[in-house]
Protein backbone atom coordinates (compact mmCIF):
# COMPACT_ATOMS: atom_id res chain seq x y z
CA UNK A 1 0.00 0.00 0.00
CA UNK A 2 2.95 2.34 0.69
CA UNK A 3 4.15 1.87 -2.91
CA UNK A 4 0.62 2.63 -4.10
CA UNK A 5 0.52 5.86 -2.10
CA UNK A 6 3.93 6.82 -3.48
CA UNK A 7 2.77 6.13 -7.02
CA UNK A 8 -0.34 8.28 -6.49
CA UNK A 9 1.86 11.01 -5.07
CA UNK A 10 4.09 10.82 -8.14
CA UNK A 11 1.05 11.14 -10.39
CA UNK A 12 -0.14 14.19 -8.44
CA UNK A 13 3.33 15.72 -8.74
CA UNK A 14 3.30 15.16 -12.51
CA UNK A 15 -0.16 16.73 -12.82
CA UNK A 16 0.97 19.71 -10.70
CA UNK A 17 4.04 20.12 -12.93
CA UNK A 18 1.92 20.03 -16.09
CA UNK A 19 -0.52 22.55 -14.70
CA UNK A 20 2.33 24.83 -13.70
CA UNK A 21 3.75 24.49 -17.20
CA UNK A 22 0.42 25.44 -18.75
CA UNK A 23 0.08 28.49 -16.48
CA UNK A 24 3.63 29.51 -17.35
CA UNK A 25 2.78 29.10 -21.03
CA UNK A 26 -0.17 31.49 -20.53
CA UNK A 27 2.13 34.09 -18.95
CA UNK A 28 4.66 33.79 -21.77
CA UNK A 29 2.02 33.92 -24.50
CA UNK A 30 0.54 37.06 -22.93
CA UNK A 31 3.93 38.81 -23.00
CA UNK A 32 5.18 40.61 -26.10
CA UNK A 33 8.65 41.17 -24.64
CA UNK A 34 11.13 38.50 -25.79
CA UNK A 35 13.52 39.17 -22.91
CA UNK A 36 10.70 38.77 -20.40
CA UNK A 37 9.64 35.51 -22.05
CA UNK A 38 13.18 34.16 -21.81
CA UNK A 39 13.50 35.28 -18.17
CA UNK A 40 10.21 33.56 -17.32
CA UNK A 41 11.43 30.33 -18.90
CA UNK A 42 14.90 30.48 -17.31
CA UNK A 43 13.66 31.24 -13.80
CA UNK A 44 10.93 28.57 -14.02
CA UNK A 45 13.31 25.65 -14.66
CA UNK A 46 14.32 24.96 -11.00
CA UNK A 47 10.67 24.97 -9.97
CA UNK A 48 9.71 22.35 -12.56
CA UNK A 49 12.67 19.92 -12.44
CA UNK A 50 15.92 19.36 -10.57
CA UNK A 51 17.95 21.53 -12.97
CA UNK A 52 18.85 25.14 -13.58
CA UNK A 53 19.02 27.36 -16.65
CA UNK A 54 21.56 30.11 -17.10
CA UNK A 55 19.94 31.49 -20.23
CA UNK A 56 19.15 30.99 -23.89
CA UNK A 57 21.25 31.28 -27.02
CA UNK A 58 19.04 32.98 -29.63
CA UNK A 59 20.22 33.97 -33.12
CA UNK A 60 23.86 34.23 -32.11
CA UNK A 61 23.23 36.19 -28.90
CA UNK A 62 23.07 35.18 -25.24
CA UNK A 63 19.70 35.98 -23.62
CA UNK A 64 18.90 35.42 -19.96
CA UNK A 65 18.76 36.84 -16.46
CA UNK A 66 22.39 37.81 -16.82
CA UNK A 67 22.73 39.18 -20.36
CA UNK A 68 26.54 39.06 -20.14
CA UNK A 69 26.35 35.28 -20.01
CA UNK A 70 29.43 33.06 -20.21
CA UNK A 71 32.86 34.48 -21.16
CA UNK A 72 33.39 35.23 -24.88
CA UNK A 73 35.59 32.15 -25.40
CA UNK A 74 32.96 29.88 -23.84
CA UNK A 75 30.25 31.49 -26.00
CA UNK A 76 32.29 30.93 -29.17
CA UNK A 77 32.81 27.29 -28.22
CA UNK A 78 29.08 26.95 -27.43
CA UNK A 79 28.16 28.48 -30.80
CA UNK A 80 30.38 25.92 -32.57
CA UNK A 81 28.78 23.04 -30.65
CA UNK A 82 25.25 24.29 -31.41
CA UNK A 83 26.08 24.57 -35.10
CA UNK A 84 27.20 20.93 -35.09
CA UNK A 85 24.15 19.48 -33.32
CA UNK A 86 21.70 21.36 -35.56
CA UNK A 87 18.15 22.49 -34.89
CA UNK A 88 17.15 19.34 -33.02
CA UNK A 89 19.37 20.24 -30.05
CA UNK A 90 21.27 17.89 -27.79
CA UNK A 91 23.91 17.60 -25.07
CA UNK A 92 26.70 20.23 -25.11
CA UNK A 93 29.67 21.16 -22.94
CA UNK A 94 29.22 24.34 -20.90
CA UNK A 95 31.65 24.36 -17.94
CA UNK A 96 31.44 24.15 -15.01
CA UNK A 97 28.15 22.17 -15.31
CA UNK A 98 28.36 18.37 -15.21
CA UNK A 99 25.60 18.05 -17.80
CA UNK A 100 24.12 20.64 -20.15
CA UNK A 101 21.50 20.17 -22.84
CA UNK A 102 20.37 22.60 -25.55
CA UNK A 103 16.62 22.38 -26.12
CA UNK A 104 15.45 23.91 -29.44
CA UNK A 105 13.25 27.02 -29.45
CA UNK A 106 11.34 26.35 -32.65
CA UNK A 107 7.97 28.01 -33.22
CA UNK A 108 6.08 26.87 -36.36
CA UNK A 109 8.22 27.35 -39.43
CA UNK A 110 11.30 28.77 -37.68
CA UNK A 111 14.30 27.93 -35.50
CA UNK A 112 15.29 30.75 -33.13
CA UNK A 113 17.91 29.13 -30.94
CA UNK A 114 18.18 27.03 -27.76
CA UNK A 115 17.26 27.01 -24.09
CA UNK A 116 20.36 25.90 -22.13
CA UNK A 117 19.66 23.70 -19.08
CA UNK A 118 22.34 22.37 -16.70
CA UNK A 119 22.48 19.87 -13.85
CA UNK A 120 25.00 17.85 -11.89
CA UNK A 121 23.80 14.71 -13.66
CA UNK A 122 21.33 13.95 -16.47
CA UNK A 123 17.68 14.34 -15.37
CA UNK A 124 15.15 11.54 -15.67
CA UNK A 125 13.13 10.96 -18.85
CA UNK A 126 9.95 12.54 -17.30
CA UNK A 127 12.03 15.59 -16.32
CA UNK A 128 13.52 15.83 -19.82
CA UNK A 129 9.99 15.59 -21.25
CA UNK A 130 8.98 18.61 -19.09
CA UNK A 131 12.06 20.51 -20.33
CA UNK A 132 11.20 19.75 -23.97
CA UNK A 133 7.66 20.98 -23.35
CA UNK A 134 8.98 24.15 -21.69
CA UNK A 135 11.30 24.83 -24.65
CA UNK A 136 8.44 24.15 -27.09
CA UNK A 137 6.09 26.56 -25.30
CA UNK A 138 8.89 29.15 -24.99
CA UNK A 139 9.49 28.90 -28.74
CA UNK A 140 5.77 29.36 -29.41
CA UNK A 141 5.68 32.38 -27.10
CA UNK A 142 8.75 33.94 -28.80
CA UNK A 143 7.17 33.27 -32.16
CA UNK A 144 3.94 34.79 -30.92
CA UNK A 145 5.79 37.85 -29.59
CA UNK A 146 7.51 38.31 -32.94
CA UNK A 147 4.18 37.88 -34.66
CA UNK A 148 2.79 40.67 -32.47
CA UNK A 149 5.82 42.82 -33.25
CA UNK A 150 5.44 42.24 -36.97
CA UNK A 151 1.75 43.03 -36.77
CA UNK A 152 2.44 46.33 -34.98
CA UNK A 153 4.94 47.31 -37.65
CA UNK A 154 2.57 46.23 -40.38
CA UNK A 155 -0.25 48.26 -38.78
CA UNK A 156 1.90 51.43 -38.95
CA UNK A 157 2.99 50.78 -42.54
CA UNK A 158 -0.28 49.44 -43.90
CA UNK A 159 -2.87 51.82 -42.53
CA UNK A 160 -4.12 52.24 -46.11
CA UNK A 161 -4.61 48.47 -46.42
CA UNK A 162 -7.48 48.01 -43.97
CA UNK A 163 -8.54 44.72 -45.48
CA UNK A 164 -5.09 43.22 -44.92
CA UNK A 165 -4.98 44.61 -41.39
CA UNK A 166 -8.36 43.10 -40.64
CA UNK A 167 -7.19 39.68 -41.82
CA UNK A 168 -4.10 39.98 -39.64
CA UNK A 169 -6.11 40.93 -36.55
CA UNK A 170 -8.51 38.07 -37.23
CA UNK A 171 -5.63 35.60 -37.51
CA UNK A 172 -4.17 36.87 -34.24
CA UNK A 173 -7.53 36.56 -32.49
CA UNK A 174 -7.97 33.04 -33.81
CA UNK A 175 -4.47 32.10 -32.63
CA UNK A 176 -5.26 33.28 -29.10
CA UNK A 177 -8.59 31.48 -29.19
CA UNK A 178 -6.78 28.29 -30.18
CA UNK A 179 -4.39 28.63 -27.28
CA UNK A 180 -7.14 29.39 -24.78
CA UNK A 181 -9.32 26.53 -26.01
CA UNK A 182 -6.58 23.91 -25.72
CA UNK A 183 -5.50 25.23 -22.34
CA UNK A 184 -9.04 24.53 -21.11
CA UNK A 185 -8.92 21.02 -22.63
CA UNK A 186 -5.66 20.23 -20.84
CA UNK A 187 -6.74 21.62 -17.48
CA UNK A 188 -10.13 19.88 -17.59
CA UNK A 189 -8.63 16.51 -18.58
CA UNK A 190 -11.11 16.02 -21.43
CA UNK A 191 -9.06 13.20 -22.95
CA UNK A 192 -8.54 12.30 -26.59
CA UNK A 193 -12.18 12.96 -27.48
CA UNK A 194 -11.87 16.45 -25.95
CA UNK A 195 -8.74 17.17 -28.01
CA UNK A 196 -10.52 16.12 -31.21
CA UNK A 197 -13.63 18.18 -30.39
CA UNK A 198 -11.59 21.30 -29.57
CA UNK A 199 -9.57 21.05 -32.77
CA UNK A 200 -12.78 20.67 -34.78
CA UNK A 201 -14.25 23.74 -33.07
CA UNK A 202 -11.30 26.03 -33.78
CA UNK A 203 -10.70 24.88 -37.37
CA UNK A 204 -14.08 23.75 -38.66
CA UNK A 205 -12.55 20.63 -40.19
CA UNK A 206 -13.43 17.05 -39.22
CA UNK A 207 -10.72 15.62 -36.93
CA UNK A 208 -9.46 12.09 -36.33
CA UNK A 209 -7.28 10.90 -33.44
CA UNK A 210 -5.53 7.59 -34.23
CA UNK A 211 -3.03 5.32 -32.53
CA UNK A 212 0.28 4.44 -34.15
CA UNK A 213 -1.32 1.51 -36.01
CA UNK A 214 -4.06 3.60 -37.63
CA UNK A 215 -6.90 2.56 -35.31
CA UNK A 216 -9.42 5.35 -34.69
CA UNK A 217 -9.45 6.54 -31.07
CA UNK A 218 -11.63 9.67 -31.36
CA UNK A 219 -13.54 11.58 -34.07
CA UNK A 220 -15.10 15.05 -34.13
CA UNK A 221 -17.13 16.57 -36.92
CA UNK A 222 -19.43 15.27 -39.65
CA UNK A 223 -19.07 12.41 -42.11
CA UNK A 224 -17.29 9.90 -39.91
CA UNK A 225 -16.43 6.94 -42.18
CA UNK A 226 -17.78 3.54 -41.23
CA UNK A 227 -15.82 1.33 -41.38
CA UNK A 228 -12.86 3.56 -40.67
CA UNK A 229 -10.17 3.16 -43.38
CA UNK A 230 -6.83 1.74 -42.25
CA UNK A 231 -3.63 1.80 -44.29
CA UNK A 232 -1.37 -1.23 -44.62
CA UNK A 233 1.41 -1.53 -41.98
CA UNK A 234 4.05 -0.59 -44.56
CA UNK A 235 2.16 2.50 -45.76
CA UNK A 236 1.44 3.50 -42.16
CA UNK A 237 5.11 3.23 -41.18
CA UNK A 238 6.08 5.34 -44.18
CA UNK A 239 3.75 8.25 -43.37
CA UNK A 240 4.69 8.19 -39.68
CA UNK A 241 8.37 8.32 -40.58
CA UNK A 242 7.75 11.28 -42.90
CA UNK A 243 5.78 13.23 -40.28
CA UNK A 244 8.30 12.54 -37.51
CA UNK A 245 11.23 13.63 -39.67
CA UNK A 246 9.40 16.79 -40.78
CA UNK A 247 8.65 17.75 -37.13
CA UNK A 248 5.59 19.65 -38.35
CA UNK A 249 2.20 18.88 -39.94
CA UNK A 250 2.45 17.32 -43.41
CA UNK A 251 -0.10 16.49 -46.07
CA UNK A 252 -1.11 12.88 -46.59
CA UNK A 253 -3.53 12.72 -49.52
CA UNK A 254 -6.67 14.48 -48.26
CA UNK A 255 -5.44 15.03 -44.71
CA UNK A 256 -3.15 17.34 -42.76
CA UNK A 257 -1.33 15.10 -40.27
CA UNK A 258 0.89 15.58 -37.22
CA UNK A 259 2.02 13.35 -34.35
CA UNK A 260 2.16 13.51 -30.56
CA UNK A 261 5.10 11.62 -29.03
CA UNK A 262 5.37 11.75 -25.23
CA UNK A 263 7.70 8.72 -25.50
CA UNK A 264 9.46 6.98 -28.36
CA UNK A 265 7.21 3.94 -28.03
CA UNK A 266 3.99 5.96 -27.68
CA UNK A 267 2.64 7.77 -30.72
CA UNK A 268 -0.70 9.49 -31.22
CA UNK A 269 -1.73 10.80 -34.63
CA UNK A 270 -3.89 13.89 -35.27
CA UNK A 271 -5.42 14.39 -38.70
CA UNK A 272 -7.47 17.27 -40.15
CA UNK A 273 -9.72 15.86 -42.87
CA UNK A 274 -9.04 18.33 -45.70
CA UNK A 275 -9.64 16.76 -49.12
CA UNK A 276 -9.71 20.20 -50.83
CA UNK A 277 -6.32 21.18 -49.35
CA UNK A 278 -7.59 24.51 -48.01
CA UNK A 279 -6.13 24.32 -44.48
CA UNK A 280 -3.58 27.06 -43.89
CA UNK A 281 -1.28 28.47 -41.21
CA UNK A 282 -4.06 28.90 -38.66
CA UNK A 283 -4.94 25.22 -38.95
CA UNK A 284 -1.29 24.22 -38.70
CA UNK A 285 -0.84 26.20 -35.47
CA UNK A 286 -4.03 24.67 -34.09
CA UNK A 287 -2.75 21.20 -34.99
CA UNK A 288 0.50 21.78 -33.11
CA UNK A 289 -1.34 23.05 -30.02
CA UNK A 290 -3.59 19.98 -30.19
CA UNK A 291 -0.56 17.67 -30.56
CA UNK A 292 1.00 19.15 -27.42
CA UNK A 293 -2.14 18.52 -25.36
CA UNK A 294 -2.57 15.04 -26.88
CA UNK A 295 1.02 14.18 -25.92
CA UNK A 296 0.25 15.12 -22.33
CA UNK A 297 -2.89 12.98 -22.38
CA UNK A 298 -1.04 9.98 -23.82
CA UNK A 299 1.67 10.35 -21.19
CA UNK A 300 -1.00 10.40 -18.47
CA UNK A 301 -2.74 7.31 -19.89
CA UNK A 302 0.58 5.48 -20.21
CA UNK A 303 1.48 6.27 -16.61
CA UNK A 304 -1.92 5.09 -15.35
CA UNK A 305 -1.69 1.88 -17.41
CA UNK A 306 1.79 1.11 -16.08
CA UNK A 307 0.65 1.71 -12.50
CA UNK A 308 -2.39 -0.54 -12.95
CA UNK A 309 -0.27 -3.27 -14.54
CA UNK A 310 2.22 -3.13 -11.68
CA UNK A 311 -0.58 -3.47 -9.12
CA UNK A 312 -1.98 -6.44 -11.03
CA UNK A 313 1.41 -8.16 -11.03
CA UNK A 314 1.78 -7.54 -7.30
CA UNK A 315 -1.62 -9.13 -6.69
CA UNK A 316 -0.74 -12.17 -8.82
CA UNK A 317 2.55 -12.63 -6.94
CA UNK A 318 0.70 -12.39 -3.63
CA UNK A 319 -1.92 -14.96 -4.70
CA UNK A 320 0.64 -17.47 -5.95
CA UNK A 321 2.75 -16.93 -2.84
CA UNK A 322 -0.14 -17.80 -0.53
CA UNK A 323 -1.23 -14.39 0.75
CA UNK A 324 -3.92 -14.52 3.42
CA UNK A 325 -7.46 -14.12 2.15
CA UNK A 326 -8.13 -10.73 3.72
CA UNK A 327 -4.95 -9.21 2.30
CA UNK A 328 -5.66 -10.63 -1.17
CA UNK A 329 -9.21 -9.25 -1.19
CA UNK A 330 -7.99 -5.81 -0.11
CA UNK A 331 -5.42 -5.77 -2.94
CA UNK A 332 -8.08 -6.85 -5.43
CA UNK A 333 -10.45 -4.16 -4.23
CA UNK A 334 -7.74 -1.54 -4.76
CA UNK A 335 -7.73 -2.29 -8.50
CA UNK A 336 -11.50 -2.88 -8.70
CA UNK A 337 -11.12 -6.60 -9.42
CA UNK A 338 -13.64 -9.24 -8.33
CA UNK A 339 -11.53 -11.98 -6.75
CA UNK A 340 -14.52 -13.79 -5.25
CA UNK A 341 -15.21 -15.76 -8.42
CA UNK A 342 -13.91 -19.15 -9.52
CA UNK A 343 -10.49 -18.87 -11.21
CA UNK A 344 -7.75 -21.04 -12.63
CA UNK A 345 -4.02 -20.39 -12.84
CA UNK A 346 -2.84 -20.66 -16.45
CA UNK A 347 0.83 -20.70 -17.51
CA UNK A 348 2.10 -19.72 -20.96
CA UNK A 349 5.67 -20.50 -22.08
CA UNK A 350 7.35 -19.69 -25.40
CA UNK A 351 10.41 -21.36 -26.88
CA UNK A 352 13.18 -18.97 -27.84
CA UNK A 353 15.60 -16.43 -26.42
CA UNK A 354 15.53 -15.76 -22.70
CA UNK A 355 16.21 -12.04 -23.25
CA UNK A 356 14.09 -9.60 -21.28
CA UNK A 357 12.77 -8.04 -24.49
CA UNK A 358 11.45 -11.45 -25.65
CA UNK A 359 9.80 -11.99 -22.27
CA UNK A 360 8.08 -8.61 -22.63
CA UNK A 361 6.89 -9.54 -26.12
CA UNK A 362 5.33 -12.76 -24.78
CA UNK A 363 3.75 -10.94 -21.83
CA UNK A 364 2.04 -8.36 -24.02
CA UNK A 365 0.99 -11.00 -26.56
CA UNK A 366 -0.69 -12.99 -23.76
CA UNK A 367 -2.26 -9.80 -22.38
CA UNK A 368 -3.82 -8.93 -25.74
CA UNK A 369 -5.05 -12.50 -26.34
CA UNK A 370 -6.53 -12.67 -22.83
CA UNK A 371 -8.27 -9.35 -23.39
CA UNK A 372 -9.67 -10.31 -26.80
CA UNK A 373 -11.00 -13.68 -25.56
CA UNK A 374 -12.11 -12.22 -22.19
CA UNK A 375 -10.06 -14.83 -20.33
CA UNK A 376 -9.11 -12.67 -17.36
CA UNK A 377 -7.56 -9.33 -16.46
CA UNK A 378 -4.82 -10.42 -14.03
CA UNK A 379 -1.38 -11.27 -15.41
CA UNK A 380 2.00 -11.83 -13.84
CA UNK A 381 5.35 -13.37 -14.68
CA UNK A 382 7.51 -16.08 -13.15
CA UNK A 383 10.83 -16.06 -14.99
CA UNK A 384 10.11 -16.69 -18.67
CA UNK A 385 6.60 -18.02 -17.95
CA UNK A 386 3.58 -15.69 -18.11
CA UNK A 387 0.92 -16.34 -15.47
CA UNK A 388 -2.76 -15.68 -16.22
CA UNK A 389 -5.29 -15.66 -13.41
CA UNK A 390 -8.23 -16.73 -15.56
CA UNK A 391 -11.77 -15.92 -14.47
CA UNK A 392 -13.31 -17.57 -17.54
CA UNK A 393 -12.68 -20.85 -19.33
CA UNK A 394 -12.49 -20.49 -23.12
CA UNK A 395 -11.42 -23.22 -25.51
CA UNK A 396 -7.81 -23.19 -24.33
CA UNK A 397 -6.46 -24.24 -27.72
CA UNK A 398 -8.16 -21.15 -29.19
CA UNK A 399 -6.43 -19.06 -26.53
CA UNK A 400 -3.05 -20.59 -27.42
CA UNK A 401 -3.71 -19.89 -31.11
CA UNK A 402 -4.55 -16.27 -30.27
CA UNK A 403 -1.27 -15.89 -28.38
CA UNK A 404 0.72 -17.33 -31.30
CA UNK A 405 -1.10 -14.98 -33.68
CA UNK A 406 -0.04 -12.04 -31.50
CA UNK A 407 3.54 -13.37 -31.50
CA UNK A 408 3.44 -13.55 -35.31
CA UNK A 409 5.25 -16.88 -35.45
CA UNK A 410 6.78 -19.56 -33.26
CA UNK A 411 4.86 -21.62 -30.76
CA UNK A 412 3.96 -21.68 -27.11
CA UNK A 413 2.78 -24.09 -24.43
CA UNK A 414 -0.28 -23.53 -22.25
CA UNK A 415 -0.83 -25.30 -18.93
CA UNK A 416 -4.07 -24.97 -16.96
CA UNK A 417 -4.25 -25.53 -13.19
CA UNK A 418 -7.18 -26.70 -11.14
CA UNK A 419 -10.17 -24.61 -10.12
CA UNK A 420 -9.78 -22.00 -7.35
CA UNK A 421 -12.86 -21.33 -5.25
CA UNK A 422 -11.09 -19.13 -2.70
CA UNK A 423 -7.92 -16.98 -2.67
CA UNK A 424 -6.21 -19.66 -0.59
CA UNK A 425 -6.60 -22.13 -3.51
CA UNK A 426 -4.27 -20.21 -5.85
CA UNK A 427 -0.93 -21.71 -4.71
CA UNK A 428 -2.34 -25.22 -5.28
CA UNK A 429 -3.68 -24.29 -8.73
CA UNK A 430 -0.27 -22.81 -9.58
CA UNK A 431 1.51 -26.01 -8.53
CA UNK A 432 -0.96 -28.02 -10.60
CA UNK A 433 -0.35 -25.82 -13.65
CA UNK A 434 3.41 -26.25 -13.17
CA UNK A 435 2.98 -30.03 -13.10
CA UNK A 436 0.86 -29.89 -16.28
CA UNK A 437 3.56 -27.79 -17.94
CA UNK A 438 6.33 -30.17 -16.87
CA UNK A 439 4.41 -33.23 -18.08
CA UNK A 440 3.88 -31.55 -21.43
CA UNK A 441 7.57 -30.63 -21.71
CA UNK A 442 8.60 -34.19 -20.81
CA UNK A 443 7.09 -35.35 -24.11
CA UNK A 444 9.47 -34.38 -26.91
CA UNK A 445 7.86 -32.20 -29.58
CA UNK A 446 4.75 -31.49 -27.53
CA UNK A 447 3.70 -27.85 -27.43
CA UNK A 448 -0.02 -27.52 -27.02
CA UNK A 449 -2.46 -27.26 -24.12
CA UNK A 450 -2.28 -29.45 -21.02
CA UNK A 451 -4.88 -29.19 -18.25
CA UNK A 452 -4.22 -30.60 -14.81
CA UNK A 453 -7.76 -31.98 -14.70
CA UNK A 454 -6.93 -34.12 -17.76
CA UNK A 455 -3.59 -35.51 -16.57
CA UNK A 456 -5.08 -38.82 -15.48
CA UNK A 457 -2.32 -41.09 -14.19
CA UNK A 458 0.14 -38.18 -14.26
CA UNK A 459 -2.10 -36.29 -11.84
CA UNK A 460 -2.18 -39.27 -9.51
CA UNK A 461 1.59 -39.72 -9.67
CA UNK A 462 2.15 -36.02 -9.10
CA UNK A 463 0.28 -36.18 -5.81
CA UNK A 464 2.30 -39.12 -4.43
CA UNK A 465 4.75 -37.92 -1.78
CA UNK A 466 6.99 -41.03 -1.75
CA UNK A 467 7.85 -42.01 -5.32
CA UNK A 468 10.11 -44.96 -4.47
CA UNK A 469 7.36 -47.46 -5.29
CA UNK A 470 6.85 -45.78 -8.66
CA UNK A 471 10.61 -45.89 -9.29
CA UNK A 472 10.68 -49.63 -8.60
CA UNK A 473 7.70 -50.23 -10.89
CA UNK A 474 9.40 -48.32 -13.73
CA UNK A 475 12.69 -50.15 -13.20
CA UNK A 476 10.92 -53.53 -13.19
CA UNK A 477 9.22 -52.99 -16.56
CA UNK A 478 11.63 -50.65 -18.33
CA UNK A 479 14.97 -51.46 -16.65
CA UNK A 480 16.65 -53.11 -19.68
CA UNK A 481 15.60 -50.23 -21.93
CA UNK A 482 16.76 -47.58 -19.46
CA UNK A 483 20.16 -49.28 -19.14
CA UNK A 484 20.47 -49.58 -22.91
CA UNK A 485 19.55 -45.89 -23.43
CA UNK A 486 22.12 -44.82 -20.86
CA UNK A 487 24.92 -46.87 -22.40
CA UNK A 488 24.09 -46.23 -26.06
CA UNK A 489 22.61 -42.73 -25.71
CA UNK A 490 19.56 -43.99 -27.56
CA UNK A 491 15.83 -43.29 -27.15
CA UNK A 492 14.20 -46.68 -26.81
CA UNK A 493 12.06 -45.73 -23.78
CA UNK A 494 10.80 -42.59 -25.52
CA UNK A 495 10.13 -44.54 -28.72
CA UNK A 496 8.16 -47.19 -26.79
CA UNK A 497 6.19 -44.48 -24.99
CA UNK A 498 5.22 -42.73 -28.24
CA UNK A 499 4.35 -46.06 -29.91
CA UNK A 500 2.00 -46.96 -27.07
CA UNK A 501 0.49 -43.46 -26.94
CA UNK A 502 -0.10 -43.57 -30.70
CA UNK A 503 -2.07 -46.81 -30.34
CA UNK A 504 0.55 -48.95 -32.06
CA UNK A 505 0.41 -46.87 -35.28
CA UNK A 506 3.86 -46.96 -36.94
CA UNK A 507 3.30 -43.93 -39.20
CA UNK A 508 1.96 -41.71 -36.43
CA UNK A 509 4.79 -42.79 -34.14
CA UNK A 510 7.37 -41.97 -36.81
CA UNK A 511 5.82 -38.54 -37.34
CA UNK A 512 5.79 -37.79 -33.60
CA UNK A 513 9.44 -38.85 -33.20
CA UNK A 514 10.50 -37.15 -36.46
CA UNK A 515 12.12 -40.36 -37.74
CA UNK A 516 11.39 -42.80 -40.57
CA UNK A 517 8.92 -45.68 -40.34
CA UNK A 518 11.74 -48.19 -40.75
CA UNK A 519 13.57 -46.62 -37.80
CA UNK A 520 10.48 -47.11 -35.64
CA UNK A 521 10.22 -50.76 -36.69
CA UNK A 522 13.92 -51.35 -35.94
CA UNK A 523 13.64 -49.75 -32.48
CA UNK A 524 10.56 -51.79 -31.59
CA UNK A 525 12.30 -55.00 -32.61
CA UNK A 526 15.22 -54.04 -30.35
CA UNK A 527 12.72 -53.28 -27.52
CA UNK A 528 11.05 -56.68 -27.88
CA UNK A 529 14.45 -58.40 -27.78
CA UNK A 530 15.64 -56.50 -24.70
CA UNK A 531 12.39 -56.95 -22.78
CA UNK A 532 11.66 -60.45 -24.00
CA UNK A 533 7.97 -59.63 -24.07
CA UNK A 534 5.12 -59.60 -26.58
CA UNK A 535 3.98 -55.98 -26.77
CA UNK A 536 0.55 -57.00 -28.05
CA UNK A 537 -0.28 -59.15 -25.02
CA UNK A 538 -2.97 -57.13 -23.09
CA UNK A 539 -1.43 -57.27 -19.61
CA UNK A 540 2.03 -56.51 -20.98
CA UNK A 541 0.66 -53.64 -23.08
CA UNK A 542 -1.16 -52.18 -20.04
CA UNK A 543 1.82 -52.40 -17.69
CA UNK A 544 4.28 -51.00 -20.24
CA UNK A 545 2.03 -48.04 -20.98
CA UNK A 546 1.60 -47.41 -17.27
CA UNK A 547 5.36 -47.68 -16.77
CA UNK A 548 6.17 -45.27 -19.63
CA UNK A 549 3.66 -42.75 -18.31
CA UNK A 550 5.14 -43.09 -14.84
CA UNK A 551 8.61 -42.57 -16.39
CA UNK A 552 7.38 -39.33 -18.04
CA UNK A 553 5.84 -38.16 -14.77
CA UNK A 554 9.06 -38.85 -12.87
CA UNK A 555 11.00 -36.86 -15.47
CA UNK A 556 8.60 -33.94 -15.13
CA UNK A 557 8.66 -34.01 -11.34
CA UNK A 558 12.46 -34.08 -11.27
CA UNK A 559 12.80 -30.82 -13.26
Amino acid sequence: MTAQVQDMGALRDQLSTHRGLLLLSDLMMESLDEDKIVRLAVTAVPGLVRCRSDGAYIEGRWRGVDDDGPPPAALRDLASQLQLIGSNGGVVMLPPAGWTCAYPLSPPGAHLGFLLVSAAEPPTEPEQYVLRMLAHETGLALGNARLHARERTAAEDLQRANAHLERTVTALRLSMEVHDRFTRVALAGEGQAGVAEALHEVTGYPVAVEDRFGNLRAWAGPNRPDPYPKASPAARAQILDRVIRAAQPVRDEGRLVTVAMPRDDTIGVLALIDPAGTAGEHERVALEHAATVLAMELARLRSLAETDLRLQRDLVDALLGGADEESALVRAQAIAYDLERPHRVVLVEKRGSAAAADADVLFHAVRRAARDLDVGALLGRRGEVVVVVASREPAWESFRAAVMAELRGGWCRVAVGGRCERPSDFPQSYREALLALKVQKAGRGQHGVTAYDDLGIYQMLGEIENLSTVDRFVARWLGPLLDYDEKKRSELVLSLSEYLECGGNYDLTAKTLSVSRSTVKYRLQRIRTLLGKNLLEPDTHFNLQLATRAWRALQALST
